[in-house]
């Protein structure tokens, strides 16, 4: 790191202003992201009901974390992408593989859809896999955000209690 790159905690990422703009002060990511995937995941469940849906779902893009902040109504983008620079390189990494899978896993999603003439002998399938494949992806990615790395809590102090104690409520 050279002297001037911005630091978690610290200036423009103050924990305050961070938590102001729902970012995690202590990792410095922001669930927002996550969004770009939930809205994927809605139309894919949709299927059995509405086949017509597979047009959107086809037409749905990976897009990489500062991608989805740049082209994002989010208020504090700008912030979002600053933090995430800042952030620590092991939770940012995490994160980009957990994306990688479910990025993977909608790819083979649209694949299905986009093999048959009628989007509605496949929706089920689709439906089920955004369930059960899908979401529990972007559950991982979503604990990743909030400090956890493969099922160990990397937060400190009361934050990493409150996690603990949430787990076994």
């Amino acid at each position: 790191m050279e002297s001037g790159d911005p630091v978690l905690g610290v200036g423009p990422l103050a924990a305050d202003k961070l938590e102001q703009a729902n970012i995690n002060p202590k990792t410095g990511l922001a669930t927002d992201y996550l969004n770009h995937f939930n809205e994927v995941v809605m139309l894919l469940e949709m299927l059995p009901a509405m086949p017509d849906c597979a047009t959107d779902v086809l037409e749905w893009e990976p897009a990489d974390y500062e991608a989805h902040f740049e082209n994002s109504t989010f208020s504090d983008k700008q912030l979002a992408i600053l933090a995430f620079h800042a952030a620590p390189v092991q939770l940012r990494t995490h994160l980009e593989q957990r994306v990688d899978q479910i990025n993977s896993a909608v790819q083979e999603a649209q694949g299905l859809l986009s093999e048959t003439p009628d989007p509605a002998s496949v929706a089920e399938n689709v439906a089920q896999l955004a369930t059960h494949k899908i979401k529990p992806l972007i559950s991982l990615a979503s604990g990743v955000i909030h400090g956890h790395v493969e099922g160990e809590v990397q937060l400190e102090g009361d934050e990493a209690q409150a996690e603990i104690d949430a787990m076994f409520a």
